[in-house]
């Protein structure tokens, strides 16, 4: 397994299409944190997000697990915030500013947009969430959301497994 993660092209959709495979890559480490790990890490610094995060569903509340990024809320509630909203309505989630979302969970002030997507278990119920803050107002859209949605495929097959 390579040590660096190597993302080429100047466009958002380039450098998706070069990071994906690599990501594929990541996901073969048989142990399901290991992997979750170096996918986040992968995503933080390969698309220079400024937060990436995994919630994981643990006794009706999200919990904190493998991030890249600041300091974070540990624990979100069924329906609270950006996070809890995408786990309730099992559906993803593009914020433009996270200030103007009813109920946003400010967990870094530097945080200015999001995309939140949910990862489902066999069962059709989300096991996990997958959170990427921006610190740049919009800075998220449907091509984020087309490759990220590819990510959580990948994911999807870990926990899954």
């Amino acid at each position: 397994m390579a040590e660096t993660i190597d993302v080429s092209g100047t466009t958002k959709q380039e450098k998706y299409a070069s990071l994906l495979p690599q990501l594929k890559a990541l996901a073969e480490e048989e142990d399901q944190y290991a992997a979750l790990g170096n996918i986040i890490s992968a995503l933080k610094y390969g698309m220079n997000f400024f937060w990436a995060g995994i919630y994981v569903v643990k006794n009706n509340e999200l919990v904190l697990g493998p991030f890249q990024g600041t300091v974070a809320c540990t624990r979100i509630g069924f329906g609270k915030g950006v996070c809890g909203y995408a786990w309730k309505n099992k559906k993803t989630i593009l914020v433009d500013d996270v200030n103007a979302f009813e109920g946003h969970i400010a967990c870094n002030s530097e945080s200015k947009s999001e995309i939140v997507l949910p990862v489902l278990g066999k069962t059709g119920d989300v096991v996990m969430i997958l959170d990427i803050d921006s610190d740049r107002l919009a800075d998220f859209n449907s091509t984020d959301e087309l490759w990220l949605t590819e990510v959580i495929h990948i994911i999807e097959n870990i926990v899954n497994c």
